[in-house]
C-alpha cells in the first residue's frame, strides 16, 4: 500500500497546499490503488482517471489560501446516481448503461470549483432503490472487511472504496439510510446533513426533504473537511441555505462532549441483533469519560414504519412513473413494486403519513430540550452474505419489502435531523458495527465534534484503510 493512501485526506490536503505531492501524482497513486483491490470488491467500476488528469492540469488555486472547503486537487468518488459531465453515469439502471451526461449535478459541480478531482464512480443499486449494493449493470460491489460479505447500499460502492483507501473521500446520498448503513458495515464515517446543507439536482422534486446528499471519509476531521467543500447556498436547489460562519473543521478542533444523550437499541420500533445492540451500549458508555450522562431514552417513534412507506412510494411514483411507463421490464421488480405503491397512493393516505412525521418531529424537539444527542445502532445486523437483496428476517421478526429492515435509520430520515455514522466496534467475527449519532436540526457541528470525541476513544480510524480480507 502507498504510503499516501495510508494518509487522511486532511494529511493529504495539507500536502498538496504546501506543493509537496501534486494532484497528478495523487490521481495515479489513486488509479493504482482501484487496479489493485477493485477486482476484489468492485466498488469503483467507473475510472476517469484521463479526464481527472485534464482537470489536474486546469485547476488554478484560489486567489485566498484560507478558502473555506477548498480540496486543492484532491481525488475523490463520486456515487454513481450523481451526473457527472463526459463520464459515464449509469444510476446502476441497464436503462443508462451507455449514458454520459454533459453537465454535473450540483453538488459534483461544487466539489469542482472547490478543488475536488473526480477520478471515478461508485457502484451503487438501480436508482439507489435498495439497501445492498448489487445492480444489471455492474454487479456486486463485496466489502472490503469480508470480501463474502455485503456492504449494504445504496451508497455501497462509495463507502468501500474509502475503506479501502480507493480514494481519501467519496460522496454518498441518503434517502432511508442509503449513506448510514453502508458506513457502518464498511467502518467509515458517514453524514446524512440536514436537508439544504449540500446541493441536489432534484429536478422533479425539488422540495423533497428525504433525500440528501452527504460525505464519507475515514475520519470526522475528513468528514467536517469534505462538508465544508460540499456545503453551500445554490440557485436552483431552493432548500440550500448559506453556509455558517464557522467552518465545520472548526469544529472538531477542540471538540466539547455532549452533557447528555439517549440511549435506544431499537428506537421503539424494530428489533436488533443483540451483539449489535452490547457493541453500540459499549461505544455510547465511553462518553462517560468525559462526564457526559447516558440515558435510555427515545422519542416517540410510532408510525414512522408506514409514515416512511407511504412517503417514499409517493417520491418513487414522482420521479420514476416515466421509466416505468418507458421501460418497465428493465427496472428490478422492487423499483416496479414501489412505483406502483405510489401510483397508488391517495390523499387520505399521504396526509396521513405527513401528520404522523409532523407528530415525529415535534416529539422529536421536545426530546432535544433535555438532550444533546440521540445515539442508536445504524443496522440491525452485521454484514451479511454479498448475495443475498436483503435482510428478509432476524430472530422471528418477516419483514414485509426490501426496505423495512433498515426503519433504524430510515425512521430518523423523518426528522431532517443531521445524523452522523460512526464505527462503534466489531462483532466476535470481525465484522463491523456503527453507531448513529443525531442531533437537533443544522447542528451537524455538534455532531462532527462528539464524533470526533468518540473516534478519540475508540481508535477505530486508525484501522484505515484496509486490504481488502478474503475469509
Amino acid at each position: 500500500m502507498h504510503e499516501l493512501i495510508k494518509k487522511s485526506a486532511s494529511e493529504v490536503v495539507e500536502l498538496l497546499k504546501r506543493k509537496e505531492v501534486s494532484p497528478q501524482e495523487l490521481i495515479a497513486v489513486s488509479e493504482q490503488r482501484i487496479n489493485d483491490v477493485d477486482p476484489q470488491i468492485n466498488a469503483m467500476p467507473t475510472l476517469c482517471t484521463d479526464n481527472a488528469m485534464k482537470k489536474a492540469e486546469q485547476l488554478v488555486p484560489p486567489s485566498c489560501e484560507g478558502q473555506r472547503g477548498y480540496l486543492w486537487g484532491l481525488p475523490v468518488s463520486v456515487k454513481d446516481l450523481q451526473e457527472t459531465a463526459g463520464v459515464r453515469t449509469t444510476f446502476g439502471s441497464p436503462i443508462y448503461k451507455d449514458y454520459v451526461p454533459t453537465r454535473n449535478e450540483l453538488s459534483v459541480e461544487l466539489l469542482e470549483s472547490n478543488g475536488a478531482i473526480v477520478v471515478g464512480k461508485s457502484n451503487t443499486p438501480e436508482f439507489g432503490a435498495g439497501a445492498s449494493t448489487f445492480n444489471e449493470v455492474f454487479g456486486i460491489t463485496r466489502n472490503p472487511w469480508n470480501t463474502s460479505k455485503s456492504v449494504a447500499g445504496s451508497s455501497g460502492g462509495a463507502c468501500a472504496s474509502v475503506a479501502s483507501g480507493e480514494v481519501w473521500l467519496a460522496t454518498g446520498s441518503d434517502l432511508g439510510g442509503s449513506l448510514r448503513t453502508p458506513a457502518s458495515f464498511n467502518s467509515v464515517v458517514g453524514l446524512r446533513p440536514s436537508p439544504g446543507r449540500v446541493p441536489r439536482s432534484e429536478e422533479f422534486q425539488p422540495f423533497n426533504t428525504l433525500f440528501v446528499n452527504g460525505p464519507i471519509g475515514r475520519n470526522c476531521e475528513d468528514v467536517a473537511l469534505f462538508l465544508d467543500a460540499m456545503s453551500g447556498l445554490h440557485p436552483l436547489d431552493p432548500l440550500t441555505y448559506p453556509v455558517p460562519e464557522n467552518p465545520y473543521v472548526n469544529s472538531i478542533q477542540n471538540p466539547a462532549a455532549p452533557t447528555r444523550i439517549g440511549y435506544s437499541s431499537d428506537l421503539g420500533i424494530t428489533i436488533v441483533d443483540p451483539e449489535v445492540d452490547q457493541i453500540c451500549r459499549n461505544a455510547v458508555q465511553k462518553f462517560q469519560d468525559l462526564g457526559t450522562n447516558i440515558e435510555e431514552a427515545s422519542p416517540d417513534f410510532s408510525g414512522a414504519i408506514e409514515s416512511f412507506g407511504v412517503l417514499r412510494a409517493f417520491s418513487f411514483a414522482s420521479s420514476l412513473v416515466s421509466e416505468l411507463t418507458r421501460n418497465r421490464t428493465l427496472l428490478k421488480p422492487d423499483i416496479v413494486w414501489n412505483i406502483e405503491k405510489g401510483l397508488n397512493l391517495t390523499a387520505t393516505d399521504i396526509g396521513k403519513a405527513e401528520t404522523t412525521r409532523a407528530k415525529i418531529f415535534h416529539s422529536i424537539a421536545k426530546f432535544f430540550e433535555n438532550y444533546d444527542l440521540i445515539a442508536c445502532p445504524c443496522a440491525i445486523v452485521p454484514p451479511f452474505d454479498a448475495e443475498l437483496r436483503y435482510v428478509e428476517s432476524v430472530g422471528d421478526v418477516q419483514f414485509e419489502n426490501y426496505y423495512e429492515w433498515i426503519a433504524i435509520t430510515f425512521s430518523l430520515t423523518l426528522t431532517g435531523c443531521p445524523v452522523l455514522a460512526i464505527p462503534a466496534g466489531f462483532t466476535k467475527n470481525r465484522l463491523p458495527v456503527g453507531l448513529q449519532l443525531m442531533a437537533p436540526p443544522r447542528r451537524e457541528d455538534t455532531l462532527l465534534s462528539a464524533g470526533r470525541l468518540l473516534e478519540q476513544l475508540t481508535g477505530i480510524p486508525e484501522k484505515l484503510p484496509i486490504d481488502p480480507l478474503t475469509p
